[in-house]
């Protein structure tokens, strides 16, 4: 095979699998990367989908107009390292992406970089993600060897490891002594509670792992004598003794391989804490989220939508800026009431001076969303069918509102009637915002008839392999 496509091949292999496994962890997401593979190499640019568009002043920055010092300074890292050793390089901290590159004498230069989602619990798993396509492709470039996909197969699926990866890499950081937790196994084990029902429930409460070193620091309501301790593989077993801790302050306490006791005093730092949550649940070290779990592997959503488009459209309004961060706060509490409760509801935020004329139940006086009694009682009028409909006062005008409208071209028929009488309602009306939630979660932000959260349809780079290009042209727009 001619080495310059082995070594194209090498990279598009690479970065479809970190493509496609990201996708599956996160929202669909893009992935680019920069490159040079020897010192005196050029810069290319390898970004099938355009995730580096935009920011291109910062890379001619560090690449073009410090190139020499950039160089002088990997050059200055990497001399006297053993083969193989890879140096992480700093974070390049362009908006909207996660970055993570290495150097190392086998290969000069590398950054991995995709897409920041604002709904992520934690951007540390992603980066081991990025350290691992460094490693490997460090690794797949100056061998002839390597089975053409093996790299690909084990990035698509690599989000347990991803996770394993960043959690041991805090704890021993911050530990200081080797653990006797393996943490792949007890991540498997955690899935698998996850799933196991109980006379048709799904698990809820917490269950936390801590080093057999610390496990006497614990204040225990009781404990099982060592000789009846489940082991933590049994997941049934474990998902039967979850019943004793749920809907309550009580936790689950194990070593790791076994459950120690019942407790009700605060987690330990850097414990792995598992809080299952019905169908769902959140990975925490100590109290900080990782990742949630659901359907059978680790995400990174927190589940909540952030509505970034909607607080935009607030901002642009005429509106004074406290009562647009206020209103979107409201929203936001509003949204996350319907997803917990797990029903669908529709929100009219009606920003014209003299409110529209809904067919509904309209109140009279209308109550006010700053005071709290009054949030409740909206969070109650999202249950009934209808939309609730919510002026520029900060006020609930109406509840179990029709929304109505002719006929567009791009309705979307499986989306169902709440969603396209929205899409019409708003495409009818001016200053209006639809925000719909649908029972199993997604929210769409309605604004003249256009969905502007939507997903767009982004050209998967399997279908055809674009060139590298060098940084130069790049910059001077070449599209690939």
């Amino acid at each position: 095979m001619n080495q310059a496509f082995y070594h194209k091949l090498c990279i598009t292999n690479i970065l479809k699998g970190v493509e496609e496994g990201l996708s599956k962890y996160s929202n669909p997401s893009k992935v680019a990367l920069i490159f040079a593979a020897h010192e005196n190499d050029p810069v290319w640019i390898f970004d099938p989908q355009n995730v580096l568009r935009g920011h291109e002043p910062k890379l001619k920055e560090i690449y073009f107009d410090n190139g020499d010092e950039w160089r002088r300074q990997i050059k200055k890292k990497i001399s006297n390292q053993p083969q193989g050793y890879i140096i992480p390089e700093n974070d390049l901290e362009l908006s909207g992406l996660i970055s993570y590159g290495g150097s190392s004498n086998d290969f000069f230069y590398q950054m991995w970089l995709t897409d920041h989602h604002p709904d992520m619990c934690s951007i540390h798993p992603t980066e081991r993600w990025l350290e691992q396509a460094v490693c490997l492709l460090a690794h797949d470039y100056n061998s002839r060897t390597t089975a053409i996909n093996s790299s690909d197969y084990v990035l698509k699926n690599y989000s347990l490891q991803a996770v394993a990866d960043y959690i041991v890499d805090e704890r021993d950081k911050h530990l200081g002594f080797d653990s006797k937790i393996l943490i792949p196994p007890i991540l498997n084990d955690i899935l698998n509670i996850s799933k196991t029902r109980e006379e048709g429930s799904w698990a809820r409460g917490t269950l936390f792992f801590t080093d057999p070193q610390s496990i006497n620091e614990v204040s225990y309501i009781t404990k099982i004598q060592k000789h009846e301790r489940p082991v933590i593989s049994n997941v049934k077993h474990i998902r039967k003794l979850l019943v004793a801790v749920e809907n309550s302050d009580r936790k689950l306490v194990s070593d790791g391989c076994t459950i120690i006791g019942i407790t009700d005093s605060d987690i330990p730092d850097y414990a792995i804490t598992a809080d299952f949550m019905g169908d769902y649940g959140f990975l925490k070290l100590g109290n900080e989220k990782i990742a949630s779990f659901f359907d059978g592997s680790f995400h990174s959503t927190t589940r909540e939508a952030k509505m970034v488009e909607l607080e935009e459209l607030l901002l642009d309004s005429n509106f004074i800026t406290e009562n647009s961060t206020l209103l979107f706060q409201l929203i936001s509490h509003l949204v996350h009431s319907a997803g917990k409760g797990r029903h669908g509801c529709t929100l009219v935020i009606d920003l014209n001076e003299t409110p529209v004329h809904l067919s509904g139940h309209v109140l009279e006086p209308s109550i006010s969303l700053l005071e709290p009694k009054n949030m409740k009682l909206a969070c109650s009028f999202l249950k009934i069918d209808g939309a609730v409909h919510i002026t520029s006062d900060l006020c609930i005008h109406g509840f179990g509102c029709l929304l109505d409208g002719k006929t567009i071209n791009w309705e979307n028929m499986a989306r169902g009637a709440r969603y396209n009488s929205a899409l019409r309602f708003s495409a009818a009306h001016s200053r209006i915002i639809v925000v719909v939630v649908s029972a199993d979660r997604p929210v769409s932000i309605i604004y003249n008839g256009i969905e502007i959260n939507a997903f767009s349809h982004w050209r998967p780079v399997y279908q055809y392999t674009p060139e590298p290009v060098s940084l130069e042209k790049y910059l001077t727009g070449v599209i690939l």
